[in-house]
């Protein structure tokens, strides 16, 4: 038995369909979601969103951030970003990882754009690299 997806983000629904199982990318680490998950709240991070549908396809997006919401069989996907693989810029990616390595670092703040920036980078160079 299926759950319902939304995936939403500041500018649209990017995705409204049932869905078998979704893997997000939540800000410690990957979290797996299925039918009839107990309610859950979950920070997300930066990486890749995986939602297998119904018909047996998988969509995968990269996701910048946000939170996400199990309940009552409906998840709900709130995010900055989530763009598919397809659309990716690699070059742009590859860009922002080499200007992320010259940042320097002179507080708790400017490393953790740094890590941002960095992981951003990595992410998006590895998801454009397996269209």
């Amino acid at each position: 038995m299926p759950f319902h997806c939304v995936v939403v983000t500041p500018e649209q629904q990017t995705l409204s369909e049932p869905v078998n199982q979704a893997i997000l990318p939540a800000f410690d680490g990957l979290i797996g979601i299925l039918p009839g998950r107990s309610p859950l709240l979950v920070k997300l991070g930066v990486g890749p969103l995986r939602l297998d549908l119904v018909n047996g396809q998988s969509r995968t997006f990269f996701v910048d951030s946000g939170i996400a919401q199990m309940k009552d069989n409906n998840l709900t996907i709130l995010t900055t970003q989530a763009t598919d693989p397809k659309d990716i810029d690699v070059e742009a990616a590859r860009a922002e990882f080499e200007h992320a390595t010259a940042l320097r670092i002179t507080d708790e703040k400017s490393f953790e754009a740094r890590d941002r920036a960095l992981a951003r980078g990595r992410v998006q160079q590895a998801m454009a690299g397996k269209r």
